[in-house]
């Protein structure tokens, strides 16, 4: 293991001392081990100095999908110290990939104090599930490997020849070899845009012009973005390059985000969820005063107005009538979308008529507006008004959703990509459109299939407790007897329990069923409630894998230290699993995972100087094969193996004018007729009876063919008690649960330094917080219908009256007695809304503010940690 870990690891030292190793400041170095040691500064500086050490490509296994450079500095078998990129000179054209503070402090996750050392058991945990109530509170028991993974199967083989696969929540490559699990479903990050992408657009809009051509922009108007904090690495530098190149930002947001106040030339203030009014206004004042693009609608789109309808639907059901007000007799005037939106309508106007009269502009929304209750509306809204302005097709301009991980600011062709590991996909028997592991029913598209058995993300806690969930293509309610939850999954970041909504109901749910096995890094919220806990490898402790970042590089993730403890990869579990239940491991993992890491490097590819057709990227020699003990033949690419592993990074190297560059739908618009999208009619349908019949066959809402303003649930509407009168109701304010700078979702939570520096204030407007005689500091009680919890105020007037907000993914600290919980989990507040293709309705939740009677919390960066044994 090396000598600096041996001694740390052997040496015996007090429990206060181990803590206060871990609570130290991000210059000093955190070690895990049965006793505690501080590792000064010093102490490290010097070992470096004796050992010269090696950097190693670290890479950020996080989804914030930065996906950055990331090197440790690695001095017997310890990570002394982390670098970002440097392996060439920065520019704009070759920017460097450079990682965050987020990603800097991975070493602290890999060997904090609170590193899960050896499998657990809940100490009154027995087979069927013992005392459940103390699921979350009992105490942990140290047990081997044998005993965990006997345990295990012994479980799991109960489970299944009593209940059924059917009783099983879950899924995994050996839990689909071993007949499956229900799968939950639905979409998270992407909110409500993928069937409206699929049938509006045939994914068109999904895609953009590629970086360099952001700066032909001469205003790029950001939705509901906010990169500075959500895409960290260089989606923001890169938008500063477009506005070095001269192009006007225009931000609408609630809040006044880091994005607005580095990026924005205007801030557009919009309430949340109410955005469709806002662009249903911009869209009135297009139209009265005659700034549509009508030659782009007309030859591009079907549905606008009543000339230009899909063959066979009603000429009333046009876009532009409905926002005139012909037939429901509601004008959607500015004046109309101001009462809902709180945007000035004077500032409504002059949004509009900027945004349509300005050539080139790029009309990009991120995907937080559309995570609310219908959010499909807002997709809907947003698209057609975009389209309005005929910014489509032609250089600096777009109208699309690329707020997705690293894609922020870019676009265009994949340029260097990674090869497939090699392992054989593994359908889950009772959900056969899934294949991949525990993301299996993300965005899942194909309601209709009669034999995909689960949930949506939403109904998994009041499927447990109610023994039915809504089946999709029609199905009505079909009854369920969960009895096991199988959380044995790769990477560390799958923590559901905490990440989605209704973590109260979430709780009763885990403490019914009989069987809660998940495997973890640490003690995370998902884990905490759990009967069995693995200790599984972080990623720095394994094989390596190619990380795919932005469409120019790509990341090679390598085995920085050996396994730390007992801890183990899940694929050593599922094969030792596999033995248990009488399985062949060697069929559900034909090739090792050394052989699989081969593989990706072996078929990564890089495009060509001609801009079309990809290479080899890797040169692999006999020599490489043999040094690496697999499989393989030998390879001409444009980089040796050696080369690329020292280096960590492939990078395609832009220049003004080269064959890369790509005008998202260019041939389309030149000739739709003859270069048809894959929707139904060829064109971008603003009027999708597509979209409306797929949203209603997953059995949750419906939404209309055409963009139309319906007040969604928990939203601004139910803040009043009478809407007529403007009388306020129980539930006065609403809530935004923004990315927060702390975290990446839940990861990163329990790391000291980013405690530190960002304490998960909870923050509203000062004249919100002093009309309820609050002051900064003070510690409030936030209340929905759905829970409650506490945190420490921020009075600010970057927010706008009636929204307060709260970073997303603190790891709830739930009091039993009370109900109360004391971290700022917001999934204790939203409610478990069931909508459209099953997207979770974060930023339409309401609540209410009081001052906390009890005591004041203390500050997060001196909270225990959860070390166990």
């Amino acid at each position: 293991m090396g000598n600096i870990l041996d001694g740390i690891v052997n040496k015996k030292i007090n429990r206060r001392n181990f803590l206060k190793a871990s609570a130290i400041g991000a210059a000093s170095l955190t070690l895990p081990g049965c006793s505690s040691n501080t590792l000064t500064n010093a102490g490290v500086d010097a070992t470096a100095a004796n050992n010269e050490g090696e950097w190693i490509t670290a890479g950020c296994w996080h989804n914030c999908g930065g996906r950055c450079l990331n090197k440790a500095l690695v001095v017997d078998g310890v990570v002394v110290r982390q670098k970002t990129d440097d392996t060439h000179p920065d520019s704009p054209d070759y920017p460097q990939q450079r990682g965050c503070h987020r990603g800097r402090s991975q070493r602290h996750q890999v060997f904090g104090a609170d590193r899960l050392k050896y499998p657990m058991k809940r100490k009154n945990w027995e087979p069927g599930g013992g005392n459940k109530e103390l699921r979350g509170k009992d105490e942990w028991v140290r047990i081997s490997w044998d005993e965990a993974l006997d345990l295990v199967a012994k479980e799991l083989k109960r489970i299944k020849e009593k209940h059924g696969n059917k009783s099983i929540l879950g899924t995994s490559r050996l839990l689909n070899y071993y007949g499956g699990g229900l799968v939950r479903w639905g979409s998270s990050s992407s909110g409500a845009w993928g069937v409206v992408q699929e049938c509006m657009t045939g994914f068109f809009s999904w895609k953009a012009n590629d970086r360099p051509d952001w700066r032909n922009a001469k205003l790029i108007v950001m939705w509901g973005a906010n990169p500075a904090r959500s895409n960290l690495g260089n989606p923001t530098y890169n938008f500063m390059q477009a506005k070095k190149a001269g192009a006007k930002f225009i931000f609408v947001d609630p809040y006044i985000t880091p994005s607005v106040k580095t990026l924005a030339d205007k801030h557009i203030p919009c309430r949340p969820g109410t955005d469709t009014a806002l662009l249903l206004g911009m869209a009135y004042h297009m139209i009265e005063n005659n700034l549509q693009d009508q030659d782009f609608l007309d030859r591009c789109t079907l549905g606008f107005d009543k000339d230009h309808m899909p063959e066979g639907v009603d000429p009333k059901e046009n876009f532009k009538d409905y926002v005139l007000g012909t037939y429901d007799g509601v004008p959607k005037t500015p004046e109309w979308a101001s009462e809902i939106c709180g945007t000035d309508p004077k500032l409504i106007r002059e949004f509009a008529t900027e945004v349509a009269t300005t050539k080139p502009v790029i009309f990009n929304s991120s995907f937080a507006p559309s995570r609310t209750y219908r959010g499909q509306q807002y997709c809907q809204a947003f698209l057609t008004v975009g389209w309005m302005t005929g910014n489509v097709g032609k250089p600096g301009s777009g109208v699309w959703t690329m707020n997705y991980a690293a894609n922020q600011g870019y676009g265009g062709k994949t340029l260097v990509k990674g090869g497939g590991r090699g392992l054989p996909p593994v359908v889950n028997p009772l959900f056969p459109d899934a294949t991949y592991g525990a993301y299996d029913g993300y965005r899942w598209a194909n309601p209709t299939n009669p034999d995909a058995n689960g949930m949506s993300y939403c109904e998994t806690y009041d499927a447990i407790l109610k023994g039915e969930y809504t089946g999709t293509g029609g199905r009505g309610k079909v009854p369920c007897d969960i009895r096991l939850i199988w959380l044995v999954r790769d990477g560390s970041g799958y923590n559901f329990l905490n990440q989605s909504s209704g973590i109260n109901k979430g709780i009763e749910a885990f403490r019914k069923v009989d069987f809660v096995v998940t495997n973890d890094i640490v003690l995370s919220s998902i884990s905490k409630y759990a009967d069995i806990v693995l200790p599984t490898t972080t990623e720095w402790e394994k094989e390596g894998k190619i990380y795919q970042g932005n469409p120019e590089a790509i990341f090679i993730n390598q085995k920085v230290v050996e396994p730390l403890f007992e801890a183990k990869t899940e694929e050593w579990m599922d094969r030792e699993l596999a033995k248990r239940l009488g399985l062949n491991a060697d069929e559900i993992y034909p090739i090792t995972e050394k052989q699989q890491f081969f593989n990706s490097l072996a078929g990564a590819e890089v495009i060509g100087g001609d801009g079309e057709t990809y290479e080899s990227l890797v040169t692999i020699t006999e020599k490489d094969i043999q040094e690496w003990g697999v499989q393989g033949k030998p390879q001409l690419g444009k980089m040796a193996l050696n080369d690329l592993m020292e280096q960590g990074v492939y990078q395609v190297e832009r220049t003004p004018g080269d064959k890369l560059t790509v005008i998202q739908g260019e041939d389309f618009v030149k000739d739709p007729v003859a270069n048809p999208l894959t929707t139904k009619s060829g064109k971008l349908e603003i009027h999708c009876q597509a979209l409306s019949d797929k949203i209603a066959s997953y059995g949750l809402t419906t939404v209309p063919p055409i963009a139309m303003y319906q007040p969604p649930l928990d939203g601004f509407e139910d803040t009043f008690e009478d809407w007529k009168n403007k009388k306020k109701g129980k539930y006065p304010f609403q809530l935004v649960t923004i990315h927060y700078g702390r975290r990446s979702h839940s990861v990163f939570d329990n790391i000291p330094q980013l405690r530190e520096a960002y304490p998960q204030d909870f923050a509203m407007n000062t004249r919100d917080g002093q009309a309820l005689g609050l002051k900064d500091g003070d510690t409030v009680l936030i209340e929905s219908e759905y829970g409650k919890c506490i945190r420490p105020l921020t009075l600010t007037e970057t927010l706008m009256p009636g929204v307060v907000t709260l970073g997303e993914g603190a790891w709830v600290e739930m009091d039993d007695k009370t109900g109360i919980d004391k971290a700022g989990a917001t999934n204790v507040l939203c409610g478990a809304r069931l909508s459209g293709q099953g997207e979770e309705p974060w930023n339409t939740t309401i609540v209410r503010i009081e001052k906390y009677m009890g005591e004041p919390l203390k500050a997060d960066a001196l909270w225990e940690q959860r070390i166990i044994l």
